[in-house]
């Protein structure tokens, strides 16, 4: 059953510093990010542990949610101006799918996604609040849930909230540009969206706006590089991880640790799918957490007992990284065994304590998957065909092929 709206609400606007001002389209939308839920956005950073590199990078996943509806908008006029129905009802599910679609996210966004929950990702736990939101809100939520997991019979709606060509992309790609300075990652969001059509039900981008989809592709190959996967950003990254996988094993072996209730709660148990499906709690407390839990703790946890825990939270509080080199190569398993002893022998360990302090993987970057969701392209003649196919830039067919770097991640000492 639908809550008494405020009456008081009206057609609010937000001044975003990338689009200037962000209509919001009605009071039940406005009511629906006055949820906790939704506000919960305003304390997770989009971007986790990149400000460390790029000072400016505090922009939040609530900025990027606000974003991705306000390009929706536009995209859902561009759709109805050429001729696709879309109802009123329609309109306001695929909005509030879109800004709902990253609320499942736990602190550091990406970073801790499968280390706070075990195999459960996001977009799972996004369903999970949106079936929780819509007995609250009512069927307009339902609704946004069948467009979120593409059971709606209208599939662009769906691909215009997830695919290689959706309103998440489109504005994260330039809010993150415009927050990092990194300007590589800049596209002409306008001109792609003024492109789009549908075709048999499937969303597909018009043929002359081939060149503007290779911009876009490419600036999210760079924006990996330098930004997502930038390699001062991955040692921090994965120092948080084993950070909080080393509170997980503080926690559990009854010594006395500091956290926030919430936080609390999933270091001492190993949250997994069943128990989000059997246990409305589970939710609750996920819906509690968030990065301040995570930096509250690591100020905290600079001081314990454990000299493990206690190094990685004072050198992620202080900024003191790891250094981390990447090669085309595997790195040798004397040069892995070389920097484990020199950090054990630096902070006596035990010889399970190292892979705390050391670490070798690798790094991915894919700018265009032809076997997910592939960008369609409406050529003149009506035909259509396959982005890679279409466009006259070997680079298109280049970029779907995914790049693999090594890395080697190891403390250093002034």
């Amino acid at each position: 059953m639908r809550p008494i709206l405020n009456r008081n609400n009206k057609k609010k606007i937000f001044n975003d510093p990338v689009y200037g001002f962000i209509s919001i389209p009605d009071a039940f939308i406005f009511d629906l990010i006055e949820h906790p839920y939704m506000q919960r956005l305003r304390r997770i950073m989009q971007l986790g542990m990149s400000h460390l590199v790029y000072p400016g990078a505090l922009h939040t996943r609530f900025h990027h949610v606000l974003g991705a509806m306000h390009l929706m908008s536009l995209a859902i006029a561009t759709i109805r101006r050429k001729g696709h129905e879309i109802t009123s009802e329609e309109e306001r599910a695929v909005l509030i799918a879109i800004l709902l679609h990253d609320i499942g996210h736990g602190p550091f966004s990406h970073a801790l996604e499968y280390d706070i929950v075990s195999g459960v990702s996001h977009e799972e736990i996004s369903g999970f609040f949106i079936e929780r939101l819509s007995k609250e809100f009512g069927e307009d939520l339902e609704h946004a849930l069948l467009i979120f997991k593409n059971e709606y019979p209208k599939p662009f709606l769906h691909q215009l909230v997830s695919s290689q060509l959706d309103m998440d992309r489109l504005d994260y790609l330039n809010r993150d540009s415009f927050y990092t300075g990194v300007s590589e990652g800049i596209i002409g969001s306008d001109r792609l969206i003024e492109m789009i059509n549908v075709k048999d039900g499937n969303l597909v981008l018009e043929e002359k706006g081939i060149y503007s989809i290779e911009k876009f592709i490419v600036a999210r190959r760079l924006m990996y590089w330098q930004v997502y996967l930038h390699k001062t950003v991955v040692a921090a990254e994965f120092m948080l991880i084993h950070a909080l996988r080393r509170a997980k094993q503080v926690a559990k072996s009854g010594q006395e640790l500091f956290a926030s209730p919430t936080l609390a709660y999933f270091l001492k148990n190993d949250v997994k799918m069943h128990d989000f499906e059997s246990d409305p709690r589970v939710l609750d407390h996920f819906a509690a957490l968030d990065d301040y839990d995570i930096l509250g703790a690591l100020k905290v946890w600079q001081n314990h007992s454990d000299k493990v825990l206690s190094a990685l939270a004072k050198r992620l509080v202080n900024r003191d990284l790891f250094k981390i080199e990447i090669s085309k190569e595997p790195f040798s398993a004397e040069r892995l065994q070389h920097e484990r002893k020199l950090a054990q022998s630096h902070y006596e360990l035990e010889d399970s304590e190292v892979d705390f302090f050391v670490y070798s993987d690798i790094l991915s970057n894919k700018a265009y998957n032809q076997k997910k969701q592939n960008i369609n392209m409406l050529m003149k003649n009506g035909e259509i065909i396959d982005l890679s196919e279409a466009s006259d830039n070997l680079n298109i067919s280049a970029l779907a092929s995914p790049v693999e770097k090594y890395f080697l991640c190891y403390p250093v000492w002034k």
